[in-house]
């Protein structure tokens, strides 16, 4: 049956892809990450290096294509071009690979440099549908603390290689399955006795979702009518409250005009501030909200930031985004691109920011880690080590078709708040807004467009993971390592 099943050289490779896919949210089956690495170890045992590159190639196709659709309402060339990019990253290294004696152990360095490789390039990386987003929910996500993302793909290619040597080599199945149990035995001692930080304090939160359809767009009127949103949800928050956290961007005001100039219909600063100072004040609450606009100093760019308001209205500080998106918020080559796709591309890039992830305020040091920034595992990573005693994702999915990559931040946001110890805070204008705690547990979730305001007593923390002190560095050698070692046959001959 498993050779019927597996006689065409393209479907081996098709069903790894695929299964890798599922593991993913919004579909989420972690287990699948495992089989999918097994049928893909298993394609490539004493094939050529083209042979390798070509099921390599496949394998990325079948796993990106599906679990990155929903780029095709950000950029339908960019979703194309990123799956033909990362695949081809996933080639070259099955092609780098021994056919044979130690192809496992360099499989396991090997992937972890491909999705350490995809997380950073092209322009500045996608760290979309990975292999950690799927393991968020599963039993190895805890290791994150120990490593970071970079040990959870190492693990789920390691379960993964064990799994193909037992099909394929069942006389050696007890071998295979003692090993596997060391490995258990062991990550799970080194996870256990691992630090995550402690709680110096607790806190009444409340992250507020205005609610509105999906797919919704960025217009003058329509910024007014996600902020009246905002506003109306924020009043079925429960006193006392200490933090209130807004989505990124529902502050989307136009130009400052002269009173008798304005249009009733648009939203403009100033009075969107007064607002929010309102708002600090009658809840006597620190408010974070994401603001979105035109930098008044260069006409030519954008900003985006969190700014927080303190209880007696003042400006506690603000932190513009660091990571920007590659097509949404900024067009890399944008000259040649524009030849292409001028009508669907920001007319303006965001200028980045400089400064660490952190505001200062009455409660303490708040990690501020917006939207697209909470799947670079750095970003959570500088919160902590500024001493971050909790990490707000502020967020907008609002103009995305389907759920997948609310369902994937979600994932994203249980890894940091693992890898940092800390509790996080994520808040969307149409979903999923959610808290979830420091050992990665979705504690609250919304809907999809609902109106709602996910209330929970947080605690601030202290104290670092191995990973925050630690970093990807490790992780980075250890796979190289494992790659050299595996790409030296004569290392596995008997004596």
């Amino acid at each position: 049956m498993r050779r019927i099943l597996f006689s065409h050289s393209l479907i081996k490779p098709l069903v790894a892809g695929l299964l890798i896919a599922a593991s993913v949210p919004p579909w989420g089956f972690w287990p699948c990450a495992f089989i999918g690495i097994a049928v893909l170890d298993s394609s490539l045992a004493n094939k050529s290096a083209k042979k390798r590159f070509g099921r390599g190639f496949l394998t990325g196709l079948a796993w990106l294509l599906p679990s990155t659709f929903w780029m095709i309402d950000l950029t339908p060339p960019g979703w194309i071009a990123a799956a033909l990019i990362h695949s081809s990253f996933l080639a070259l290294g099955m092609a780098l690979l021994p056919p044979k004696k130690g192809r496992q152990l360099a499989l396991i360095g090997v992937m972890t440099l491909v999705e350490f490789a995809r997380w950073r390039f092209p322009f500045g990386g996608v760290p979309l549908a990975t292999i950690p987003i799927g393991q968020a929910s599963g039993p190895i996500a805890p290791v994150a603390k120990v490593a970071g993302p970079l040990l959870i793909v190492a693990i789920t290619t390691a379960v993964g290689c064990f799994i193909s040597s037992i099909i394929r080599t069942p006389k050696k199945a007890m071998k295979t399955l003692f090993l596997t149990v060391l490995l258990v035995v062991g990550v799970g001692t080194i996870t256990v006795v691992a630090p995550d930080g402690h709680e110096v304090e607790n806190i009444n939160v409340a992250v507020v979702q205005g609610g509105g359809p999906q797919r919704t767009r960025a217009t003058p009127t329509g910024a007014a009518i996600v902020f009246a949103n905002q506003v109306s949800a924020t009043e079925n928050v429960k006193t006392p409250v200490d933090l209130v956290v807004w989505p990124e961007n529902v502050v989307n005001p136009d130009p400052d005009l002269p009173e008798p100039d304005r249009n009733p219909s648009r939203l403009y600063a100033d009075d969107a501030r007064l607002t929010l100072e309102n708002i600090s004040q009658s809840l006597d609450t620190v408010i974070a909200a994401g603001w979105f606009h035109q930098d008044p100093e260069d006409v030519t760019s954008n900003l985006n930031y969190v700014e927080v308001i303190e209880p007696e209205g003042q400006i506690a500080g603000r932190f513009n985004k660091v990571r920007t998106v590659p097509f949404g918020e900024f067009v890399p080559l944008r000259s040649f691109v524009e030849r292409f796709a001028k009508d669907s591309l920001p007319a303006r890039d965001v200028r980045p920011g400089t400064e660490p992830a952190v505001i200062e305020t009455s409660l303490g040091k708040l990690g501020i880690v917006i939207s697209w920034e909470v799947f670079f595992e750095e970003r959570a990573r500088e919160a902590a080590d500024h001493q971050a005693q909790i990490i707000l994702n502020p967020t907008n999915g609002a103009s995305y078709w389907l759920t997948q990559v609310q369902s994937q931040q979600i994932a994203s946001s249980q890894l940091r708040a693992i890898e940092t110890g800390r509790w996080v805070l994520q808040s969307a204008p149409t979903g999923f807004s959610a808290i979830i705690d420091p050992s990665g547990k979705v504690l609250n979730r919304t809907g999809i467009s609902e109106q709602a305001v996910v209330q929970a007593t947080v605690g601030l923390r202290s104290g670092s993971t191995w990973y925050t002190k630690i970093g990807i560095l490790p992780m980075l050698l250890i796979s190289l390592i494992l790659f050299a070692v595996g790409r030296r046959p004569h290392f596995f001959k008997r004596n």
